[in-house]
């Protein structure tokens, strides 16, 4: 047996990306000098060092199921080894001895069993249990409530969905295989859905091959007739509702982050590791404006009009730029550590940050420190949401709040005038990936990787809904009705959830 560093190295690197860790990836393939390694990435497969594990994994269990003269016990483990299990010595050994003890207890059965005659009822398994009702404090949603649930053959995580207005939903893997996939939820037909794969291909030898590269993001535009995606291979792809390409945009240097349609539907925005932002043409593919103001990978783009973006960055700072100037408009600088991602208000007045540093700020084009500096979660804050209220939006006479999501498992729902938190909800047990507020701001969906999804009332922050997943939740949206809810998960399945039910 032989391992060495570099294929370990390899196989961590190749997880963290698969995973969505992409700058946590990016930051430990220059550490580790992945690129110098000699090993071919395009042939290691999707999820490699998940399979391994699982397989050492079932080396450990089949051990213990061996018995000391060397036959092999009959019946599956009473409880499944977990991986922290396997390599804990005290654990193994007296998961062995339980073997034994059974193994006496069923050869003193069939002994009893041989001596008496007539037939016996069979006893209970030992640690089997039954047992029925909802989690304190939740209140669950029947399998009545389920829209749509589909379940992909992907071997590794998946990062993200989106419905669009059309209530189709698209979904974004990060497994590996160079596919984006959409699925179309009609009410007549939704336990058969129709399933469109984009395959992303490069050019090689003259002729088109898969990238071998994740998908990181995609973004419907306004009216979803068309789909963006970025990908690790540096290539933006403009995809028809159909399922055909339509352009490929090629300028970035890297893997690309985030992507972004205008309102008016005629450009894209990205951003990528190789430090930069550009806007596309979304009709001719041509890049319209490269902007290089980052001296680190650019994590997250948001358009404050047409023209006009903020973007942020691992170094710590945000930029607000226009097309057709050749600096930045403004400049904010306040974080000590990566800024994850940037909201515009709807009324495109204010900009909301959030960061590593476990602080959520808030900016204004008018001055150059923060309007507001949000000292509550205890852990990195991962996304931020505006609620669709206030000027500018078609609930004007609601106040608008912000949503904040946590690796501290919180989420907290904040009055932006006041610069106060006015509800925190603490339902969730795992790091909270996405949140996602109701067309008319009523409600507001979490996502966490406690496999559930809670949807919330937003004025008195109690629990409406709960849905409880089979893997974690890493992205959640809602329809432009506001009765549906799409839920992404850890292995593969997405489910459209219906309010309504």
């Amino acid at each position: 047996m032989s391992i060495t560093s570099d294929e370990v190295n390899f196989l961590v690197y190749r997880y963290l990306q698969e995973s969505g860790f992409s700058h946590s990836a990016f930051t430990f393939g220059i550490e580790s000098h992945i690129s110098q390694s000699n090993i071919n990435g395009t042939l290691v497969p999707p999820a490699a060092l998940i399979s391994i594990l699982q397989k050492g994994l079932q080396y450990v269990e089949a051990e213990i199921s061996i018995n000391e003269d060397g036959t092999v016990f009959d019946g599956r483990p009473i409880e499944s080894l977990s991986l922290i299990d396997a390599v804990m010595p005290d654990v193994v050994q007296t998961r062995q001895q339980a073997f034994r003890d059974k193994l006496a207890q069923q050869q003193a059965a069939c002994a009893m069993a041989a001596s008496t005659s007539g037939n016996q009822s069979n006893p209970p398994k030992n640690g089997e249990a039954t047992v029925n009702g909802e989690e304190n404090g939740t209140h669950n949603m029947s399998k009545r409530n389920i829209y749509g649930y589909i379940r992909t053959k992907a071997d590794s995580l998946y990062f993200n969905c989106l419905l669009n207005p059309s209530c189709c939903v698209c979904v974004l893997f990060s497994s590996g295989d160079s596919t984006a996939r959409i699925w179309n939820l009609n009410e007549n037909n939704n336990s058969n859905s129709t399933q469109l794969v984009l395959r992303h291909c490069i050019r090689e030898g003259g002729q088109d091959v898969p990238s071998n590269k994740d998908v990181t993001s995609l973004d419907w535009n306004s009216d979803g007739t068309l789909l963006a995606t970025g990908s690790y291979d540096g290539f933006a792809r403009i995809w028809t509702k159909d399922g055909n390409l339509a352009s490929t945009l090629g300028q970035h240097k890297g893997p690309i982050f985030a992507l972004k349609w205008n309102k008016k539907g005629n450009s894209i925005l990205s951003a990528g590791v190789d430090k930069t932002t550009i806007i596309w043409d979304a009709h001719t593919g041509e890049a319209k404006q490269q902007f290089p103001f980052h001296s680190a990978p650019a994590l997250d783009v948001d358009w404050q009009n047409n023209t006009t973006f903020a973007s942020c960055s691992t170094d710590m700072c945000i930029h607000v730029c226009r097309l057709g100037n050749d600096r930045p408009l403004k400049t904010f600088q306040g974080h000590t550590n990566e800024v994850n991602a940037i909201k515009w208000d709807p009324s495109g007045m204010l900009l909301a940050s959030c960061s590593d540093d476990m602080t959520l700020k808030i900016w204004s084009m008018k001055q150059e420190s923060c309007v507001h500096d949000l000292q509550a979660h205890s852990k990195e804050i991962y996304t931020i949401k505006w609620s669709p209220t206030g000027p500018g939006t078609s609930n004007p006479n609601s106040n608008i709040m912000l949503a904040s999501a946590s690796f501290d498992s919180t989420v907290r729902l904040w009055d932006v005038e006041r610069g106060v938190c006015i509800h925190t909800l603490t339902k969730h047990q795992e790091p909270v990936y996405s949140v996602a507020f109701s067309p008319d701001g009523k409600h507001l969906a979490s996502g966490s990787f406690d496999k559930c999804v809670h949807i919330w009332n937003t004025t008195t922050g109690a629990l409406v809904h709960s849905y409880r997943g089979t893997g974690g939740i890493f992205e959640v949206c809602w329809n432009s009705t506001g009765d549906k809810v799409g839920a992404s998960a850890s292995d593969g399945s997405v489910c459209v959830l219906d309010l309504r039910k």
